[in-house]
């Protein structure tokens, strides 16, 4: 029997970031499902149960690092990679202060599966 893949949220609100994200980790043999928003997110997380989240920061609403903080005060300490276009040292110290690892959008292929293959253990 093979071991079932890490279950990897993805949320992004540019859709082909969403489906270039998703496409690299499914050939690479996670299970992947994307979120449009940190709505979407929090709406669809019960039903999918990830194991670890790829999260675009700049995004309308809630961003990134905000969905983190409501995540965090809930004492949810699920894996999260941000992934920004824009890093400055706020957004990094902010993403330490949660826990969080931030990597430049678009974040390397080598970075996705590494991310990817720790929190599958």
């Amino acid at each position: 029997m093979s071991p079932v893949p890490a279950r990897i949220a993805i949320v992004d609100d540019d859709a082909a970031v969403r489906e270039s994200l998703r496409f690299l980790l499914e050939v690479s043999g996670f299970a992947v499902d994307t979120f449009a928003s940190a709505a979407e997110f929090q709406t669809g997380r019960a039903a999918v149960n990830p194991g670890g989240m790829i999260l675009d920061h700049h995004m309308p609403i809630v961003s990134g690092l905000e969905l983190v903080a409501q995540l965090r005060a809930a004492g949810d300490a699920l894996p999260v990679l941000l992934i920004t276009g824009s890093p400055s040292p706020a957004i990094a110290e902010r993403a330490a202060a949660l826990g969080v690892r931030v990597a430049e959008k678009p974040p390397s292929e080598h970075v996705l599966l590494a991310f990817a293959r720790g929190i599958a253990g």
